[in-house]
């Protein structure tokens, strides 16, 4: 428990506003840029220099198509929404702009990027908290922190993402240690603890007092614990999920939402879906991209079944983005490079309508048509299914009030 940072003990108790629902979002975020021309907006028609070298199939909407490298996808279009014209043109080579769902956190470079402008999930942790309030409202799961999970910036670090690789073995009762003597050494310290502030009057003693409270209550519900424990699933599920990285964490969020987190993130590795060219670290095209495909093409509807198994799809917002697209021409190295002016995303559950495309990009996939969904878009779209006001504000360190949705933000036509 004494290992446990205060920020996550702080951002575990947070209760401010609460719902009372059980709306939940996981976010897959395919850290690096996915390309939409090769995924989820084919252009088999382009030149040869801009077309996909995938060939492109039927989904289960009429005359929607995907490359052929999602087959699984393609069979349950009828449950998901694909936007086409998302708009990126404010984000960077960082989780920042949408994450933030706010076209003014941006990558400054200059050691203050984001613009303290808060992520998507700590507004969530601060204006919903957690389903139950034994469980931390928002958690990530990914191994690359700074490149792949946007935090608070200036709400307070009370707000700050959980880092849920790091939390899985922080609520084990230490060998040797019954409960008995676990509540025994609890009342210890509070009797210690007591007579310190009577002479010191510290205000951070009652802050930790507080906050080591909440971890011995959640080290004696277990129920923290028993969330992270995948090993309780059926080796037939986790087949399904996939033995990988992106199919671990993506059957752990399901377990963390299942337990009353509102908000699980969750990133395969960093950079995977940065592929530039057969020259660099993840490849280009096809020796790159293609090995990827199948594993998000597994995933996704494992989790969109196993949620609509258990009654929870209706509950669960489930999206999956990167930071923006690639370029609609193949450079020499058989790769794409970054691309802000448009990128693809698809989304399911949370009561939104599947079996739609929303917006369209042109004939060579690389400006927007019709149809433009902002990052504020996706911002106010995640909150309504989160029941979030969207007038709601939070106060900045000088005091001013801050929307939580930006730039005129609002929800995406048709979905919720």
């Amino acid at each position: 428990m004494a290992s446990l940072p205060l920020a996550t003990l702080q951002q575990i108790q947070a209760q401010a506003n609460r719902s009372g629902s059980h709306k939940s979002v996981i976010l897959f975020w395919l850290s690096g840029g996915p390309s939409q021309i090769d995924m989820w907006d084919p252009k088999p028609d382009a030149p040869i220099e801009i077309r996909s070298p995938f060939d492109t199939i039927s989904t289960s909407v009429p005359g929607v198509q995907f490359t052929e490298h999602l087959p699984r996808q393609a069979a349950i279009a009828h449950k998901m929404a694909v936007l086409r014209a998302v708009d990126c043109s404010a984000s960077n080579h960082t989780p920042i702009t949408m994450q933030a769902g706010n076209p003014l956190a941006r990558r400054t470079n200059d050691g203050k990027d984001g613009g303290g402008y808060p992520s998507m999930g700590s507004v969530v942790a601060k204006f919903k908290g957690p389903n139950d309030p034994s469980m931390p409202a928002f958690v990530g799961l990914a191994n690359s922190w700074v490149s792949d999970v946007y935090g608070a910036g200036h709400m307070g670090s009370k707000y700050e993402p959980v880092k849920g690789l790091e939390l899985a073995d922080k609520f084990k009762l230490p060998e040797g240690i019954n409960l008995e003597r676990l509540q025994n050494r609890a009342d210890l310290r509070e009797q210690f603890n007591t007579a310190r502030k009577r002479l010191e009057g510290n205000q951070l003693l009652d802050q930790f007092d507080a906050n080591a409270q909440r971890a011995v209550e959640m080290v004696l519900s277990g129920k923290v614990e028993q969330a992270f424990d995948v090993g309780q699933e059926p080796d037939s599920l986790r087949e399904r999920y996939g033995r990988t990285s992106v199919g671990e964490k993506a059957l752990l969020a399901r377990r963390l939402v299942e337990a009353g987190v509102s908000f699980v993130l969750v990133s395969g590795a960093w950079g995977y879906f940065d592929h530039h060219g057969d020259n660099v670290r993840w490849g280009g095209i096809e020796k790159g991209l293609k090995p990827l495909l199948p594993r998000i093409d597994q995933v996704y509807p494992a989790l969109i079944e196993d949620l609509e198994q258990r009654g929870m799809l209706d509950d669960t917002l489930v999206m999956m983005m990167g930071e923006f697209g690639r370029s609609p021409k193949i450079n020499t190295q058989a790769g794409r490079d970054h691309w802000v002016p448009v990128m693809s995303m698809i989304m399911s559950g949370g009561g939104i309508a599947g079996g739609q495309v929303i917006g369209s990009t042109d004939r060579t996939g690389g400006e927007i048509k019709s149809g433009k969904v902002r990052p504020q878009d996706l911002a106010a779209t995640t909150f309504k299914h989160l029941g979030i006001d969207l007038g709601t504000h939070w106060t900045d360190p000088q005091g001013r009030p801050t929307p939580i949705v930006q730039e005129g933000g609002k929800p995406v036509p048709g979905l919720i």
